[in-house]
């Protein structure tokens, strides 16, 4: 214990005197998160939507307030009957146009059904969905609306065959951001670790130190200890850093346990961190390392772990890969402790991979460690 103490000394002191590599570990994994938790936004507001109406019609009027009370739609054109609409959402100058055809009101008003169009940009598939569901429910509402004021002229009432109160949970708002911030931390963190650790040893390496501490008579796995744990105290340090901005900047508060939140935080560090170890005994150079860490780490991070694409929908042999993805794990603890308030009661399974995970990097590092240095 007394060697790998002076090993994590040693590091702790090449650390305070390469003030950069601090202000990196601390400060990028903010950095990132401000930039990626503004860019990456899954709302669909403000729809910007051209309309076209031809009946000129209080029914007509009626139907475009709608849209607009809505909050989710803000008229940027009305074009006049005869203009080409489709050309609007060519040039991107509206996402969506209503087109309300001659003797809309009319027909209302005769007790015939009426028909308007809506034309969507299909680009963006996702976000053209979202719109369509949003343009479905306007016209549901307005159309029970309608036939509200028709019974109630008839003399009869309308009563919903079925009615339903929506309750949702741990996201009332579902606001993107608060489904995003804790995958884009578990991501953050899995980057900053296997870069810090890879990057520390072939730095070593290159200016020829590695060989000194080599001679010493310590064990390979004490050295990756030694080498491990202050990387470990930064990164939790940069865990509360970007928890906190998280909080500050995006409303994300933790609602489960901090133990809890701790625990399954160091198991993924340490696997992370011994995940770089293992890098650094592949390469070479700095360079290199720098190279095959962020692509090993930021792909599957951000790709295979349900952090932006759900795995459910994947082919199934990608879901197979994800097994070996620690972030998959990861981010089903901490979302379900931040959003959910849970504990660890439900996530053993996760936390059972997390630790194999840890296990296996670290003694797969001082494996190689060892072969380096027979």
């Amino acid at each position: 214990m007394r060697k790998t103490w002076s090993i994590a000394k040693k590091e702790l002191k090449q650390i305070g005197r390469d003030p950069l590599s601090l202000l990196t570990l601390l400060g990028f994994p903010a950095f990132m998160l401000v930039l990626y938790g503004f860019a990456l936004n899954f709302d669909v507001r403000h729809v910007t939507l051209a309309v076209q109406d031809r009946d000129k019609s209080a029914a007509s009027r009626d139907l475009v307030a709608a849209f607009v009370n809505s909050s989710y739609f803000d008229i940027v054109a009305t074009p006049a009957p005869g203009e080409d609409v489709e050309a609007l959402t060519r040039r991107c100058v509206a996402r969506a146009a209503l087109v309300i055809p001659e003797g809309f009101g009319a027909r209302l008003a005769g007790g015939k059904s009426a028909s308007a169009q809506m034309l969507l940009d299909g680009a963006d598939s996702l976000t053209a969905t979202t719109v369509l569901g949003y343009a479905n429910a306007i016209v549901a509402e307005t159309n029970a609306r309608i036939l509200g004021r028709v019974l109630r002229r008839a003399g009869r009432r309308l009563e919903s065959a079925v009615t339903f109160e929506p309750r949702v949970f741990y996201n009332p708002e579902l606001r993107s951001a608060q489904f995003l911030v804790p995958g884009l931390i578990g991501m953050i963190m899995m980057i900053t670790a296997v870069l810090s650790t890879a990057l520390s040893v072939v730095r070593e390496r290159e200016r020829g130190t590695m060989e000194q501490v080599r001679m010493a008579p310590i064990r390979p796995f004490q050295l990756i200890l030694g080498k491990t744990v202050p990387y470990l105290v930064i990164s939790l340090f940069a865990t509360i850093f970007i928890l906190a901005a998280a909080r500050v900047l995006f409303g994300v508060v933790i609602r489960g346990p901090l133990l809890d939140l701790f625990l399954a935080t160091l198991l993924y560090l340490a696997g992370s961190l011994g995940l770089g170890l293992v890098f650094s005994t592949l390469v070479a150079t700095q360079a290199l390392a720098f190279q095959v860490s962020l692509l090993a780490s930021l792909l599957p991070s951000m790709l295979l772990s349900g952090f932006v694409f759900q795995i459910r929908i994947m082919p199934v042999w990608l879901q197979a890969i994800t097994y070996l993805v620690p972030t998959r794990y990861y981010l089903v603890i901490l979302r379900g402790i931040i959003l959910k308030g849970a504990g660890l009661g439900p996530y053993w399974p996760e936390m059972g991979c997390l630790a194999l995970f840890a296990v296996v990097m670290i003694g797969l590092a001082s494996w190689r460690m060892a072969r380096q240095g027979a």
